[in-house]
């Protein structure tokens, strides 16, 4: 009991440091004095701006993009609610103190960040990008609540969601959402976002749960045994996880030895899923839950002699976590699955603008990889808000009709992302696996070392199993009844 207890309350301690990160007012003004208190003279300010040239920053490649949608916009924009002449409202409803705060916080600081460099850069068609936030709390009442202000005309109203936080929040304003002519990203990957009959104004991003279940489950049966445990939250997004991998197991052959789909409730005791996980003789684990509780399960586990591999959907994990006691554990037993490349893991263009943006605006925020989805989103709503501008159509209905249009290049983050044609041929199919290693790992590191690390190397990816590469599209893989 001793250990979980010091478990729980680093994971306390982190859920707190990551929520303080949600801020950028203070971080924000700390860069703006540390680079007036360098400026010299202006001759010397040119001369320095000439040596940086287009690797420093990333403003460069923003700055083009921006300045390219003012050019093709031309003449007059149409705008109605979240849009004016000076400024675009884009709403935030997310978690900043539930279950997933210690990632949700974090992106969000990310976004800001991403849209001060923008606007830094002139904007969006001449006008400046303000992130509109409201906590969801991981809360689906709550995020109705919000979603209400978001839509209305008020000084909450916005054109765009860059994110809309949680699978059931989100799909209890899918409707809404086509009702009102809003466009969603959701930060969620559930399959559903996919079938125009519930996620038809949902745009969804990278590999949704199913598919990418089937990737790691497909990738952990031909490295580490075909004996599966499979354990997830109930609901949209743990079922969703959870029906990928029995689909991958059936077509592999593979044995479940135990099926705990749903069995992981949140906050609850957790003692009975570890038991049938240290009973069941599994080769490996996959999960689909959240840090704390992958924490306390697999700690569980491995406490009492289990030594299976582990896996889970990509939410499952937090690097953080190779901080805490379980630390040990996760290198030798923990696969890593995700749906992009994670931090200085390679040196693509995104990757080169997503950190050198973060040095410049957050430098003293501490090295993470949930940047990268701060970073993909930013590149999503900014491609459909400038080619909404070009089309000259910037009301929340010409905002769904780009969606509709645009293929985004996410320059190697992540593959690139359209929503145009059959859903079956747009769904992502392409997946990451990272090997977990406390040696890679650098602890209180910040967005300025240069050598920092969050503990990966990549295994592989862009990965596609044969699973995944054959699975039919229909509708989502898990529907709530």
């Amino acid at each position: 009991m001793k250990y979980w207890k010091r478990i729980m309350a680093l994971l306390m301690a982190m859920a707190m440091i990551a929520a303080a990160c949600g801020g950028s007012d203070d971080s924000s003004d700390d860069a703006e004095d540390s680079g007036s208190d360098t400026e010299a003279t202006d001759e010397e300010a040119a001369e320095e701006d000439e040596a940086m040239d287009d690797d420093e920053s990333g403003d460069d490649a923003m700055e083009e993009d921006s300045e390219e949608a003012m050019d093709d916009a031309g003449g007059d924009i149409a705008t109605d609610i979240g849009v004016d002449d000076e400024v675009i409202k884009v709403g935030y409803n997310t978690d900043l103190s539930g279950l997933f705060a210690g990632l949700t916080t974090q992106i969000l600081d990310g976004s800001e960040a991403y849209w001060e460099l923008v606007n830094d850069n002139g904007g969006i068609a001449g006008r400046m990008v303000e992130p509109v936030v409201l906590d969801n709390a991981y809360d689906v009442p709550k995020h109705l609540e919000n979603y209400e202000k978001f839509a209305g005309d008020g000084t909450d109203g916005v054109v765009i969601f860059g994110t809309s936080t949680g699978s059931p929040h989100t799909a209890a304003t899918a409707e809404d959402l086509v009702k009102d002519d809003l466009v969603a990203i959701p930060l969620s990957w559930y399959s559903g976002w996919a079938d125009p009959a519930l996620g038809q104004n949902v745009f969804e991003v990278q590999t949704n749960y199913c598919l990418e279940a089937m990737n790691a489950v497909t990738y952990m049966s031909e490295n580490h045994g075909t004996k599966a445990a499979i354990i997830s939250f109930p609901g949209e997004y743990g079922q969703d996880g959870a029906q990928g991998a029995k689909l991958a197991a059936e077509a592999l052959g593979l044995e479940v030895v135990y099926d705990g789909e749903g069995a992981v409730v949140p906050g609850a005791d957790q003692t009975p899923v570890i038991t049938e996980i240290v009973d069941s003789g599994a080769d490996w684990v996959f999960a689909t839950v959240n840090p704390s509780t992958l924490a306390e399960v697999m700690g569980g586990a491995v406490t009492q002699g289990f030594t299976g591999m582990w896996a889970g959907s990509s939410p499952t994990y937090n690097f953080q976590l190779l901080g805490t006691d379980l630390g040990p554990a996760l290198d030798q037993y923990y696969i890593h699955s995700t749906y992009t490349a994670l931090w200085n893991t390679d040196d693509t263009p995104g990757m080169v603008e997503m950190v050198e943006g973060m040095r410049a605006k957050r430098p003293d925020a501490p090295v993470s990889d949930t940047y990268i989805q701060s970073w993909i989103g930013g590149y999503i709503v900014q491609a459909i808000l400038e080619q909404a501008a070009a089309n000259g159509d910037m009301t929340r209905a010409g905002v769904v009709a780009a969606a509709n249009e645009v293929t985004v290049d996410l320059k190697g983050l992540a593959p690139n992302q359209t929503w145009a044609g059959d859903p079956n041929d747009f769904v992502v199919r392409e997946s990451y696996l990272y090997d977990v290693s406390l040696e890679n790992f650098t602890p209180d590191g910040t967005v300025s070392d240069d050598g920092a690390g969050t503990g990966f190397t990549l295994l592989e990816g862009p990965y596609v199993s044969d699973a995944a590469a054959n699975y039919t599209y229909e509708s989502a893989c898990f529907k709530a009844s």
